[in-house]
């Protein structure tokens, strides 16, 4: 699997623990999640409607070596503001090539299956496709998967 190596020493962090310490790493992330900046509007950010709670996110690849990532989710949705932070943490400066070759099923070496809902790691599924497709649109790098890879939009 190949991740930028921020993201690769948090799934290995996860990897390490068990099913409760995994859940208060992912509360602890949550914590983590930086507030925009100034300069940004939730208005003006792209919605995660496979999220369960309010999620937006904003990626700027204009230099295209140093991606940023900006993600706003409400305090009272920690698993949703979690996966924020793991992503934010992870891929925040990573190069578009870095983020697009991102297994887009990554998330389940993060050991949660057992401890978070299919459809709140369908939330990060879903932040990961969109992070993704901007990277795409603002640098032109990257295309569809081949049909029949089985990673869509990976």
């Amino acid at each position: 699997m190949t991740l930028p190596p921020a993201l690769a020493e948090i799934v290995e962090d996860f990897a390490a623990l068990g099913d409760s310490d995994k859940i208060t790493l992912l509360l602890e992330f949550a914590a983590e999640l930086p507030d925009l900046p100034e300069h940004l509007q939730q208005e003006a950010m792209e919605p995660v409607p496979e999220c369960q709670s309010p999620v937006f996110l904003s990626v700027d690849a204009g230099d295209p070596e140093s991606v940023r990532l900006y993600f706003t989710a409400p305090p009272e949705a920690p698993t949703t503001r979690g996966f924020a932070a793991i992503l934010h943490q992870g891929l925040d400066t990573a190069s578009a090539q870095e983020i697009l070759d991102v297994p887009s099923d990554f998330y389940y070496e993060l050991g949660l299956g057992s401890a978070v809902s299919p459809l709140r790691l369908r939330g990060m599924a879903g932040m990961l496709a969109r992070i993704k497709a901007q990277v795409r649109t603002q640098t032109g790098i990257g295309g569809s998967a081949p049909p029949g890879s089985g990673r869509p939009g990976a």
